[in-house]
């Protein structure tokens, strides 16, 4: 038999430590190299509003519930606007209902207060774990789709881009403020 020398490093010999790191690597989840696709995917329903369907939103207040949770916010100045409610992690994906109600700056009465029944789909992060959502939108024509059509998507898409090309604004618009459906407060 053929005695390899071992070095020594500190106490521990180095095919000590190299068992010791592989293991980890293993316990850990961190074996392979291919990097996750989806890390920080988020449970949540997001609405696309065409605004410019209505002929402009801007300013319009929303409230956007599902599952016992709301959201209220004000729409901004884009033709296309994205208004989003957090779920929780453990949310039930089958069927509920999602209301949204769009009432324009001023006005006593909401333009829009419409409602759909949905089943939240699962989205993976590519390493095991992900989260359920589901992408809709309000247009005038067909009021509040359970599906995002290639038209909304496709607008949204080209703002986004313009958007990523233009100088940044000086003023950001206001964070949604989310409650729960018995109107308490959650940030």
């Amino acid at each position: 038999m053929v005695d390899t020398p071992m070095r020594k490093i500190g106490r521990v010999y180095v095919p000590v430590a190299l068992a010791v790191a592989a293991s980890l690597a293993v316990l850990t989840g961190c074996t392979d190299p291919t990097p996750c696709a989806g890390v920080g995917v988020v449970s949540e329903l997001g609405v696309y509003v065409v605004q410019e369907d209505f002929g402009g939103l801007e300013g319009a207040s929303y409230e956007l519930c599902s599952r016992g949770d709301c959201v209220e916010g004000e729409l901004g100045g884009e033709s296309v606007s994205r208004v989003f409610l957090s779920l929780p992690d453990d949310v039930d994906p089958d069927t509920a209902p999602v209301r949204l109600t769009v009432t324009r700056a001023g006005a006593g009465t909401p333009l829009v207060d419409d409602s759909v029944d949905v089943k939240l789909l699962r989205q993976s992060d590519g390493c095991g774990g992900g989260g359920w959502s589901r992408g809709l939108a309000l247009t005038k024509a067909d009021g509040l789709l359970p599906n995002v059509p290639k038209r909304v998507s496709a607008a949204w898409m080209r703002q986004v881009r313009a958007a990523a090309t233009a100088s940044p604004s000086p003023s950001s618009p206001p964070s949604p403020t989310s409650r729960t459906a018995s109107g308490t407060p959650t940030g």
